[in-house]
């Protein structure tokens, strides 16, 4: 069994004291982040120069001791590999060109020349399993087809996915091959990761919740499944965890269903309900609400220990519903991980 706690608790292993990280651990919350940005120059700059990026993946872990490192990176590099236009506007967040036909996505680049655009992640993922402590573990990520597919349809995040909607009902055949582009673009990246060092694989479907009943099986759990059996054949020891964000009851079964040996829950979800209805199927991590860091208090030390001892009959790894926010206290993170830890 790895000395990793995060390793055994996706191998199936309950732990009395939960491993912990956090999603956007890394972030816009501590000032050594925001000092690194400005010497980046802008946000794809960071994504794209590995030192800098790399040392943004470790500042959290040198100011917290967390027991994994999540690799800097972010969803809509792999867009931008593939041949969209990407950039950021400063305060309100990614612009991409948009697809939104066959020929959209026809003229998208072949799979294979995504490595191009993206060696430099490789890079990043290269120094971190040579820098980071030998007892934290690496996570590698991408987002799923479907969360992708959203922002290269729309050209941006919208609040409840309507052009990628609109798209899917229109030409269900093109939004099919665009799910297809990027589960295959996808599987080629992640394998990267792991060959480059990345000891564990997220897949981030922040978008899951929009969909509905067949749409949910083929679009959110079909790419999954596929994603995470390629994945598999070829690194048969590399665990897999799959967020499909606001789930709901299609969180029960979905780790099972799509192979992963993780599922990760939102707040929304209750933890005693999860512990009885998903827990059951292996780990799972989550899922404190990230308006607590903000506000700190007794709430955050009552609710951390809430879903500890909900989930303390199983494997679990303790996180966060959502990322972290930018006002989200430092301080309230020590708090957290006391509460954790005891």
């Amino acid at each position: 069994m790895s000395d990793k706690t995060i390793l055994r608790a996706l191998a199936g292993e309950r732990q009395a004291v939960p491993p912990v990280w956090m999603m956007r651990q890394a972030g816009r919350y501590l000032p050594e982040y925001r000092a690194t940005r400005a010497q980046a120059g802008d946000f794809l700059s960071l994504c794209y120069n590995p030192e800098l990026a790399a040392e943004v993946t470790l500042q959290p872990i040198r100011r917290y001791g967390f027991d994994a490192a999540i690799l800097f990176a972010d969803i809509l590099l792999l867009p931008q590999a593939l041949g969209a236009d990407v950039w950021f506007v400063t305060g309100e967040g990614p612009r991409l060109s948009t697809i939104t036909d066959a020929a959209g996505v026809a003229a998208l680049k072949p799979v294979e020349a995504i490595h191009e655009t993206l060696s430099p992640v490789y890079e990043t993922v290269r120094i971190l399993s040579r820098e980071l402590p030998r007892e934290t573990t690496l996570i590698g990520f991408a987002g799923a087809p479907w969360t992708v597919a959203t922002y290269m349809i729309a050209g941006r995040g919208t609040p409840d996915q309507g052009p990628a909607h609109a798209m899917k009902a229109a030409d269900r055949v093109a939004f099919s091959a665009l799910i297809d582009r990027i589960a295959e673009g996808t599987i080629e990246y992640l394998s990267a990761q792991i060959e480059a060092g990345a000891e564990v694989i997220k897949l981030f479907d922040s978008w899951a919740g929009s969909l509905r009943g067949q749409d949910f099986d083929d679009f959110a759990l079909a790419p999954a499944r596929r994603i995470i059996q390629a994945l598999k054949a070829r690194h048969p020891d590399v665990p897999v965890i799959a967020f499909p964000r606001e789930a709901r009851e299609r969180y029960v079964g979905f780790a099972r269903a799509v192979g992963a040996d993780c599922v990760a829950l939102d707040n929304s979800v209750d933890a005693e309900w999860a512990a009885a209805n998903v827990q059951t199927d292996g780990c799972v991590q989550g899922n404190l609400n990230p308006r607590l860091l903000v506000e700190g208090g007794p709430e955050l030390e009552h609710e951390t220990r809430r879903i500890v001892e909900a989930f303390q009959g199983g494997p679990h790894i303790f996180n966060l519903g959502h990322g972290i926010t930018p006002d989200a206290d430092p301080d309230n993170v020590h708090r957290m991980l006391a509460a954790i830890r005891g």
